[in-house]
């Protein structure tokens, strides 16, 4: 794959150039590299286009993004979002031999990606430049925005097609495992369709969405505990915010030596967040946030799960049960959560009424 990346590579370039290529990031979709030459740098990634068929659109998202934000005053901008690259024949992206689609995106300098966090901080920043990214694109005409990735965050649909291979074992040595994972989903699936439903009842309404804010992507300036970019924006779309926030949430508050939800994490991320969104959020945003940060893991659970008995179409894996530990993780983590009810509503109606 970087022998291809390195080919690709040239479509960038004005002149000869003697440039590295190194892997960067750990997604579980797409394959990035570090494009490193004399004069610039620069991500290079190769899109998964079975999980996004519309690369075109995935690129136009991005474009509007930064013709959006070129329309504010720097002081009102405090998140960088990387600006796409054109290959010197002005096209958006690349394609290479095989058909694969590349892009190439500014790449942050001065800073890091973190698979922990260290201190609570750190955590206020995140709930700081996720509401920022929510604020910024608030008034963003939806309309002019491509929906790249259909039924992303629809959790009744991962359930129906849960069930489309509920007659699928996977492998017999496993089938503990695989048990545990059924019971758990018959537990909590008629909580599949909560967020759904009060969408489909106007009570939840869409906006702009980064769709992945997971830890690692967001970027610190290095030595320091300031967020200064969110990246990784190919699942950038109209949607509910609450799914950014409590997927945030899940993976920033997830302790994953015991599979446990921090609670003193959340209480630091939604510390910054909700009071920075407090004149966008209403009465039913305040009601369904619980159930939103429920709902994610047991999504993510039952989304790996379903890829393990599928045979491991979607994620990336490196062994053919990962996918199924993966979902055990997130299930584990989602019953942390719900042992820990009355403490996180608890908190998240201080902060609604303190901030009303």
């Amino acid at each position: 794959m970087v022998t291809r990346a390195a080919h690709i590579a040239a479509s960038y370039f004005s002149h000869a150039a003697h440039h590295q290529i190194s892997a960067l990031g750990n997604g579980l979709i797409n394959d990035t590299f570090l494009v490193t030459a004399a004069q610039e740098s620069f991500v290079l990634q190769r899109i998964n286009t079975q999980v996004f068929p519309d690369p075109a659109g995935m690129m136009e998202n991005l474009i509007r993004l930064n013709q959006h934000l070129r329309q504010k005053s720097s002081s009102e901008v405090r998140l960088k979002i990387p600006q796409l690259i054109k290959t010197l024949n002005h096209h958006n992206y690349a394609v290479d031999p095989q058909k694969n689609v590349w892009r190439a995106l500014e790449f942050i300098d001065n800073t890091v990606s973190k698979e922990l966090i260290s201190n609570l901080e750190e955590a206020k920043q995140l709930g700081f430049a996720l509401a920022h990214f929510h604020c910024l694109f608030r008034n963003v005409a939806l309309d002019s925005f491509h929906d790249t990735l259909a039924g992303f965050h629809v959790t009744p649909e991962y359930l129906k097609y849960y069930q489309s291979l509920e007659d699928k074992q996977g492998n017999p040595v496993d089938a503990k495992k695989v048990q545990r994972c059924r019971q758990f989903i018959d537990s909590l699936q008629a909580q599949a369709s909560v967020l759904e439903t009060a969408r489909l009842k106007g009570l939840l309404t869409e906006s702009i969405t980064h769709g992945d804010p997971k830890l690692n992507n967001f970027l610190f300036k290095k030595d320091s505990n300031q967020v200064l970019s969110l990246i990784d924006l190919d699942t950038v779309k109209p949607g509910l915010i609450l799914h950014d926030i409590a997927d945030c949430l899940r993976s920033c508050c997830h302790i994953k030596e015991s599979n446990s939800f921090d609670i003193e994490r959340c209480n630091a991320i939604l510390s910054n967040y909700l009071p920075e969104m407090h004149g966008f959020l209403n009465t039913w945003d305040y009601a369904y946030l619980y159930p939103a940060i429920q709902l994610m893991p047991f999504e993510l659970g039952l989304r790996f799960f379903s890829d393990y008995l599928a045979g491991n179409l979607y994620f990336k894996v490196n062994s053919p049960e990962q996918n199924l530990h993966r979902a055990l993780h997130q299930f584990q983590l989602c019953e942390s959560i719900t042992q820990q009810e009355g403490a996180i509503r608890q908190q998240i109606e201080i902060f609604r009424t303190a901030h009303r």
